[in-house]
């Protein structure tokens, strides 16, 4: 177990500007702290060794309560105020403290919220990460526009900016010009900063993960770097997804399913009898396995044994570059599925927003498999929420369902089930599955949706 004492983590060698910060954090002195967040960047000081922010340092002073039989204790004396410390922490975030960051224990604040199951303050840290990430994803499709002024009124215009800052720059090297600041000058929070994240290793991104080799082995498919793109465990997710898609509906229906892989779910959408089944799959090495190997069952064979034709294909691409035929085609679907490797959000939020509506035939359904944050409960709930947002504004009413996933043999990085794989992508013990219902984003009177995030 981490050591949460305040002399660990905000150890005698921390810079006074930082750890005048921290310590008031610690000790919930909101009256003091305001003052010394004035300027940008003093909400996200970090201790130089350990990392400790003051969103950490108010979180983790609280200490730790324990669950048993549904009932929470406090481990910790009576004199805790969580209310003071809520506003301490409500107060870090509107001063701009990042939700996400990680200290030496890799632990990001809602991270030590969660572990020492202090759930207002975890929920305080879940909403700031919807906000930020909500907002980053607005400013992510922002485009400046290209101003219609005239060259000569430019002209003017920088002429009067460069007397204003010429201006502004003399009040600036004449002190008595500046503001009165604090006696003692707080430290900024610096991009560059002295203290590293223990978790450095880059996303895969989509363009490199097309132009990896793949390696299909001991119930793993893996890249060239180790990193699992899908694996055995899965198995009963993808039947719990299977069941959600299709349990209790009639043989003969149409699937879509969007990425291969290791044809887990494939293998199940086919014991279900479906009249017409579709599989977009982009990379190469995955389209030479389903052609050559012996232990696929999804190639030329499986295509002829269709009732018509073209009822079961794979298409080789890119789905951006497939499903638009897909629509041209007038293709229709009762029951799609979504589950790439390498790609964002952005992504799949663009699947189920502008394809889903006019591919699902009326009381279809759509899943998908969302491994977004799932190494890290904080940030699997703030993406929860996230999607959850967008699903609403695609028309969809959301009913959450959370059940178990079996974490034998997952517990440990690179033992069990992750030998032989780079990083643990799963870390949960448990998931959510939505329910929903769309209607009015097509001419069609009603769609019905099932989405399913792991």
């Amino acid at each position: 177990m981490p050591d949460d004492t305040i002399e660990a983590r905000i150890p005698a060698s921390c810079p006074v500007t930082i750890s005048e910060i921290l310590c008031r954090a610690w000790h919930h002195d909101l009256a003091s702290l305001k003052p010394l967040l004035s300027v940008p960047g003093r909400a996200s000081v970090q201790e130089p060794t350990t990392g400790e922010t003051p969103l950490h340092a108010a979180i983790r002073s609280c200490g730790a309560r324990t669950q048993k039989n549904n009932e929470v204790s406090a481990k910790k004396s009576d004199s805790v105020n969580i209310e003071a410390a809520k506003a301490v922490v409500h107060e870090l975030f509107l001063s701009g403290a990042i939700w996400n960051d990680v200290d030496s224990n890799n632990e990001t604040p809602g991270c030590v919220a969660a572990r020492l199951v202090q759930d207002d303050l975890y929920n305080e840290c879940v909403g700031a990460g919807m906000r930020a990430e909500l907002l980053f994803g607005l400013l992510d499709g922002y485009e400046a526009l290209d101003s219609d002024v005239e060259e000569e009124d430019d002209d003017d215009d920088n002429d009067e900016d460069n007397v204003n800052n010429s201006e502004d720059a003399a009040a600036n090297e004449n002190p008595e010009h500046q503001d009165d600041g604090p006696e003692d000058t707080i430290l900024e929070s610096d991009p560059d900063r002295a203290f590293l994240s223990p978790q450095t290793e880059s996303t895969v991104t989509s363009a490199a993960y097309l132009r990896a080799n793949l390696t299909y082995t001991d119930g793993k498919l893996v890249d060239d770097q180790n990193n699992g793109v899908m694996m055995a465990w899965e198995t009963s997710i993808m039947r719990s997804s299977v069941d959600a898609l299709l349990l209790g509906l009639p043989a003969g229906k149409r699937i879509l399913n969007i990425g291969f892989g290791m044809g887990i779910i494939d293998g199940m959408f086919r014991e279900t009898k479906p009249s017409r089944h579709h599989i977009v799959e982009a990379h190469p090495e995955v389209l030479k396995h389903v052609e050559t190997s012996p232990d696929c069952t999804f190639g030329k064979d499986w295509e002829a044994s269709a009732p018509s034709e073209g009822a079961y294909k794979i298409y080789a691409g890119k789905w951006q570059e497939v499903v638009p035929g897909l629509l041209e085609q007038g293709e229709l679907y009762d029951a799609i599925y979504f589950d790439t490797f390498g790609e964002d959000y952005s992504q799949l939020r663009m699947f189920f927003t502008e394809y889903v509506p006019a591919l699902l035939d009326e009381g279809g359904i759509f899943g998908f498999f969302n491994g977004l944050g799932a190494d890290r409960k904080v940030c699997y709930d703030v993406y929860t929420k996230v999607v959850e947002m967008h699903l609403t504004d695609a028309g969809l009413d959301i009913e959450w369902n959370e059940l178990d996933v079996d974490m034998k043999g997952l517990e440990k990085e690179g033992r069990g089930e992750w030998s032989g794989v780079k990083r643990r992508y799963w870390t949960l013990d448990s998931r959510y599955s939505f329910i929903g219902s769309t209607s009015s984003i097509t001419d069609k009177e009603q769609n019905t949706g099932y989405l399913l995030s792991h």
